[in-house]
């Protein structure tokens, strides 16, 4: 392993132009690169969480396992994580119970509380210094949601057999002590990259092999391309966070978030470990509704750092509430100072994507009409776990072992009680088309500041344009290669954001997320 000098591409560190506490803190985790035509057992794609977990386990089980990221590990959404290990999930479990059933819900939390305790047990096995820590998690209520609510919670997270009770207060937030709140008893957290630095180095001594900065396209059930050169294997593994080998069958199936995260010091010792959230914005416009979670991670000797994060919208569709991205930064320092007054000054602030599925739950095993394919996905508000058991799941689906949660998660599920919910986000995917119509966002390339980015129209064609900072115009077609929606420019993270299934761009016209598989088509400037 090796810290890159080399000039890298955009979106190889990261998938925006922020930088998140756990990339600052963490030197970057490449491998060698592509040279050869490779044949091998198992072919992971995806070198975060998900994918250096199914690796690992695959390698502790006999397989021979290649894994390729597109980028450097943890590059991607693992990267931007705020990285709560929780069994408490940002979909109620009194709603898994009406959606799935009580047995159902009790697997899911049964399957979130076994993640955990396997992350912890890879922690200890492999002695892993990634500040992994137990911790209490408290639930209380957002002011729009009903006391009810919190009542009906407490009572599924019983019947889901999970440890917890009911307080009287929100344990050290200001102003709380008369809102009650649901404690979680045994969560956990801890630093991911330095995690995900750990499981890369027990996958090579177990003999895998991990190539960075390599890019995976047209994946079959033989294998993939990977920089020009072919990959064969028996099985393949997508840890991408959405498919990129699927046109259209998982993307209607989730839909794409982003999320807003700012880190404040605070005196060291103010506050004890703990996970909090709200029950988020009932009355949202967004089917995923909002919510707010907040954590404690060591600083320096004189700090903590705070991690809060919320306000989140579909991706691609900040300017639907009118509150930009800027605003949800300053939004969000409000709300966290109110119940934290004890805030410093704001050291980082990072956006991430989150794939919300449409039935609550991640999808995670067999891609649907493959044998031999397999896809995590649907992450949710939970990706730490929810990808920790994708690969519990996709470990035994390889070594022909029958896992008691497969259904639960299985890709080709459909959940006919979620099908209103389907339906909303269909409706919302589908009126993004009328950016083909609607005025652009520039006038002329002259409004264009140095780092500044937009979208042109010239009747009914739209372009993609960004100035450098050495002042260069680059401009690219707006439209989306996955399926012909038009991006949005992202000021926040500089990138070009799909509206329509959240595929991102950077200012280079390089996809940085999938679904999209190619890259914005350029346009030569007048």
């Amino acid at each position: 392993m090796n810290k890159s000098a080399d000039k890298i591409n955009e979106g190889s560190i990261t998938s925006g132009d922020n930088v998140s506490f756990w990339i600052d803190t963490t030197s970057i985790l490449a491998f060698d690169k592509v040279t050869q035509d490779i044949s091998t057992e198992v072919l992971v794609i995806g070198g975060g969480i998900a994918g250096l977990t199914t690796a690992y386990k695959l390698l502790k089980a006999g397989k021979k396992v290649v894994l390729v990221e597109d980028g450097f590990l943890g590059s991607g959404e693992t990267g931007r994580t705020t990285a709560h290990l929780t069994c408490a999930l940002d979909d109620r479990y009194y709603y898994l119970e009406s959606t799935f059933g009580k047995e159902s819900a009790k697997l899911a939390a049964e399957s979130h509380t076994a993640a955990i305790d396997e992350i912890e047990k890879i922690v200890t096995d492999l002695n892993i210094d990634c500040s992994f820590k137990r911790v209490s998690g408290y639930l209380f209520l957002h002011p729009s949601d009903k006391e009810k609510n919190l009542d009906e919670e407490f009572k599924a997270t019983v019947n889901a057999g999970i440890n917890t009770s009911m307080m009287l207060n929100i344990p050290y937030l200001a102003g709380a002590e008369n809102q009650r709140s649901i404690k979680f008893r045994n969560q956990a957290q801890f630093h991911i990259l330095h995690y995900l630095k750990g499981l890369a180095e027990a996958v090579k001594a177990l003999g895998g092999t991990i190539f960075t900065e390599a890019h995976a396209e047209n994946i079959t059930k033989e294998g993939a391309s990977v920089n020009g050169f072919d990959f064969k294997a028996d099985h393949i593994v997508v840890a991408t966070n959405t498919p990129i080998n699927d046109v259209l069958t998982m993307h209607t199936k989730q839909h794409a978030y982003r999320t807003y995260v700012i880190g404040a010091k605070i005196p060291k010792d103010t506050l004890p470990y703990a996970l909090w959230w709200d029950t988020g914005d009932v009355k949202s416009k967004w089917v995923s509704q909002p919510y707010h979670y907040v954590r404690l991670e060591s600083f320096d000797d004189q700090y903590d750092l705070l991690i809060s994060g919320g306000e989140d919208h579909k991706t691609g569709q900040a300017d639907e509430e009118g509150i930009s991205e800027a605003e949800r930064y300053e939004r969000l320092a409000v709300w966290t100072k109110q119940y934290f007054p004890m805030v410093d000054e704001i050291t980082y602030k990072w956006s991430g994507q989150v794939m919300e599925p449409y039935d609550s739950l991640g999808f995670m095993g067999r891609n649907p009409g493959d044998k031999n394919i397999y896809i995590i996905t649907g992450d949710s508000g939970n990706g730490m776990t929810h990808a920790t058991i994708g690969a519990m799941i996709i470990t035994d689906q390889i070594l022909g072992i029958k896992n008691k949660w497969e259904d639960l998660y299985s890709p080709s599920r459909i959940t006919f009680k979620a099908i209103g919910d389907f339906v909303k986000e269909a409706g919302n995917m589908a009126s993004q088309y009328l950016d083909w119509i609607t005025a652009s966002d520039l006038n002329n390339t002259a409004d264009l500041k140095a780092g500044d980015g937009g979208i042109l129209s010239f009747g009914l064609k739209k372009v993609a344009v960004y100035r450098d900072y050495d002042n260069t115009l680059h401009a690219f077609s707006a439209v989306c290669p996955h399926l012909g929606c038009i991006v949005k420019w992202n000021d926040d993270e500089k990138t070009f954001d799909c509206p329509c299934h959240g595929s991102r761009f950077a200012t280079d016209g390089t996809v940085t997320n999938g679904p999209a598989k190619n890259d914005l088509n350029k346009i030569q400037v007048k």
